[in-house]
């Protein structure tokens, strides 16, 4: 943001430099750069940016065992294929994250409804295969995301695989969109009777 266009202002006049470059190192007087230009500086704010790490960076695993996140995909931008009840946010880029943190939540006790009413005790969304191309979960490209990229799940080329940034659409497709549906498994688990005490 450049509120009253201040900043361009100052470049246009002369008073301001953008340069592009990395820091090789800081001097006494400024920074260095790769290209061995030398800029003097009075004060350094180091802004580069963030390491995107979803969950935070925790560990996840199913039954003790690491989940590789590359490998899965997600379900209408809010379930991960092979991980059971579980749901997340990904609010959007271009509008009010909570639009599509409300979105996620009442899909969410939809299923939760949906599970307690027919005696299910899980939900898991099941990875389409070959039949849905892969592609980037996000399709935003601060460097934050690119350098994420390799090592965030899997969007897909059509819905319900496919991470939209658009609330019109998500509000067809998660708000009003079925809960019963082929992506996702439900299933009950038996209860396992000792044989001894039959």
């Amino acid at each position: 943001m450049a509120p009253n266009g201040d900043l361009f202002r100052t470049i246009r006049q002369g008073k301001a430099d953008v340069v592009t470059d990395t820091i090789k190192h800081f001097t006494k007087t400024g920074i260095e750069l790769d290209s061995g230009e030398q800029l003097e500086a009075d004060i350094i704010v180091t802004a580069t940016g963030l390491n995107l790490r979803l969950f935070g960076g925790a560990a996840i695993l199913r039954n003790g065992v690491p989940v590789d996140l590359t490998r899965s995909m997600t379900y209408k931008g809010m379930m991960l294929s092979g991980m059971p009840n579980s749901a997340f946010t990904i609010g959007y880029t271009n509008a009010s994250w909570t639009l599509k943190a409300d979105l996620v939540s009442e899909f969410v006790c939809r299923v939760l409804n949906y599970m307690n009413a027919n005696g299910f005790d899980t939900v898991v969304p099941e990875h389409p295969g070959d039949s849905i191309e892969e592609r980037p979960l996000m399709d935003f490209t601060p460097g934050y995301v690119l350098r994420a990229l390799d090592s965030l799940p899997k969007s897909g080329s059509r819905a319900p695989w496919r991470l939209k940034q658009n609330y019109l659409l998500d509000l067809r497709l998660i708000r009003r969109g079925k809960v019963q549906e082929a992506a996702l498994k439900f299933s009950k688990h038996e209860a396992r009777v000792n044989a001894a005490s039959a």
